[in-house]
């Protein structure tokens, strides 16, 4: 079949095309992955639904039997209700980084080897938006080789002031000799619009000070240097990370309560300006902040101190007067031991007594792991379980009793799979979790290493085995292991650039979005009817990420009715 008539059946307008490029091109809006060896599918067109304030994405895939050299994706504008327009500078254009998986990550039993697509060169810098200079990675052109899919990523941005109704527009995919194909884009924007300050907490650490670690490590080798310009890589880490609704990491130094000659605490006036115009700009709802033991050694022989010390953040919260923000500690990782609960014993229920704005997170189930070593109770305000080891009941005793439970994930734990997050495993487990959090009244999500623990790799852009080797003994391979961004320097700039996998797990933020307005409307049974559809735990979900669209799309038309009512009665 000539490819002018193989594209003009799938709905995509064409000219120019060599006679000889048999070429496929597809879309898909689903949360999945399309490896190099799958075909791409035949979904032209691209049908997509927002609220306002939120950003969604879509993938346009290509495979030919022929090399086609220079190709391009160009964004076009999206014509509204009333003369609105999406002008096309609203788009975000990325190419999609393939990387070749030969070995699976533990417990991975359906794995496939072969080259999986997850880093997202950008078209243009993220912050500036100028072009990128030469680079290792270009995002554009792309020379399509033969037999091979490959694809593009695109972002769309639906801002605050948006009219509610459908958009249509073109996308353009270019190649050399003038050759294009037009693909009709259609966007319906919903009449409610997303919050600022998303209402899931997360905290996944600071990209900005793994990558100080890393490249101080690469120096000292003689491999490469640090970026020059810090600030610069500061600012871009934390725009990245608020635009997929996690919260940024402010800088330490704004963290810290100064002792004053009376023995009293203070976070200096103007780390506090700073700090809530960095809590304003980047929309922050949770700040962990430094470990009591900064300032005591002995919480029980220096409680007064530790209560003085304390005091420092509930001056600090009232000053910063954000009252979504949480300010917590991180007390203790995985307390495994007699020793390690006796400890959070201690230092938690000492913290507590003194009823501060400062809240206890630990990383640890609501249940007791040894009766032998005494319960946990009155020592934590925020619990954060794996999600293999989250038990409802015990969840919710705790939640009943004022305190809060988030969840978190790491390696393959469990004896029961969970949605694992490495790259071979479906691209849909950085979504569902986060359906699986809402429904079991989970306000929070955690993940280790900042993003970027790029530590065992000696490259990040070819070696996707980022956790697990072993200098002796057995290596583990776990791909992708926290490795949520990848370094912007192979690209053309300083910083990271994001993945496919941050894309889903952006869904699935603004998923529990939906669902978090759906519960404040006073409509939170129709909600649950809803998710119990598409997962009842953290041991079942469904695996169709088209179950995940059609459920948000129940959702959105239910906030539609939430709109036109107005807010319930008091």
């Amino acid at each position: 079949m000539a490819v002018a008539k193989y594209l003009s059946l799938l709905g995509i307008i064409v000219s120019a095309w060599p006679a000889w490029a048999e070429w496929q091109i597809g879309t898909t809006t689903e949360t999945v992955r399309f490896l190099r060896e799958d075909l791409p599918g035949d979904a032209a067109e691209v049908s997509l639904f927002a609220a306002r304030n939120e950003w969604r994405g879509f993938q346009i895939l290509m495979r030919s039997d022929q090399a086609i050299a220079g190709i391009s994706v160009v964004a076009g504008d999206l014509f509204g209700p009333n003369g609105s327009v999406l002008p096309a500078s609203t788009a975000r254009l990325y190419r999609q980084h393939q990387f070749e998986l030969t070995a699976a990550s533990a417990r991975n039993a359906q794995f496939r080897a072969g080259w999986y697509p997850d880093a997202l060169i950008p078209a243009v810098h993220p912050l500036t938006g100028a072009p990128l200079g030469p680079a290792r990675y270009a995002a554009m052109p792309l020379n399509l080789p033969a037999g091979e899919t490959h694809g593009f990523w695109v972002d769309l941005f639906v801002p605050p002031d948006t009219a509610a109704g459908t958009y249509r527009g073109v996308y353009r995919l270019t190649a050399e000799g003038g050759a294009t194909a037009e693909i009709p884009v259609t966007l319906t924007v919903w009449d409610f619009t997303l919050p600022d300050a998303p209402t899931v907490r997360t905290a996944f650490g600071s990209p900005a000070d793994r990558m100080r670690a890393y490249y101080q490590k690469r120096s000292r080798a003689g491999k490469e240097e640090p970026p020059s310009d810090w600030v610069a890589v500061d600012e871009q880490c934390a725009a990245l990370v608020s635009e997929h609704r996690i919260n940024a990491t402010p800088p330490r130094q704004w963290l810290v309560p100064v002792e004053q000659p009376d023995g009293t605490f203070r976070i200096p006036e103007e780390h506090l300006r700073s700090l809530r115009d960095f809590v304003d700009r980047y929309h922050l709802n949770a700040i962990q902040t430094p470990h009591p033991s900064a300032a005591v050694r002995d919480p029980t022989a220096e409680r007064d101190r530790l209560g003085a010390w304390l005091a420092a953040w509930d001056a600090a919260a009232e000053a910063l007067d954000r009252p979504n923000v949480v300010f917590y500690t991180y007390l203790k990782d995985e307390p495994n031991d007699a020793e390690a609960y006796r400890y959070v014993q201690t230092w938690g229920r000492t913290i507590r007594e003194f009823r501060s704005a400062l809240k206890v997170l630990v990383v640890e189930q609501t249940w007791t792991q040894d009766p032998a070593w005494g319960d946990l109770y009155g020592a934590v305000d925020i619990w954060c379980p794996l999600f293999c080891l989250h038990r409802p009941e015990s969840a919710l005793e705790r939640i009943a009793s004022g305190e809060t439970v988030w969840t978190y994930t790491a390696l393959c734990q469990g004896g029961r799979p969970t949605p694992w997050w490495q790259i071979d495993f479906p691209l849909l487990h950085y979504r569902v979790p986060l359906w699986m959090a809402w429904n079991d009244r989970m306000q929070g999500i955690l993940y280790w290493g900042g993003m970027t623990f790029w530590d065992q790799t000696e490259d990040p852009w070819t070696d996707p085995w980022t956790y697990g080797r072993q200098s002796e003994g057995k290596s583990r391979v776990y791909n992708g292991e926290e490795t949520l961004a990848y370094p912007a320097r192979p690209v053309g700039y300083e910083g990271i650039v994001p993945s496919l996998r941050l894309k889903a797990l952006r869904d699935g933020i603004e998923d529990y979005e939906y669902l978090a307005l759906l519960e404040r409307a006073g409509r939170r049974v129709e909600a649950e009817a809803i998710v119990r559809d598409v997962t009842t735990s953290f041991f079942d979900w469904q695996p169709d990420p088209a179950a995940y669209d059609r459920a948000r799309q129940r959702l959105a038309l239910l906030l539609q009715q939430v709109s036109k009512q107005g807010p319930p009665k008091q």
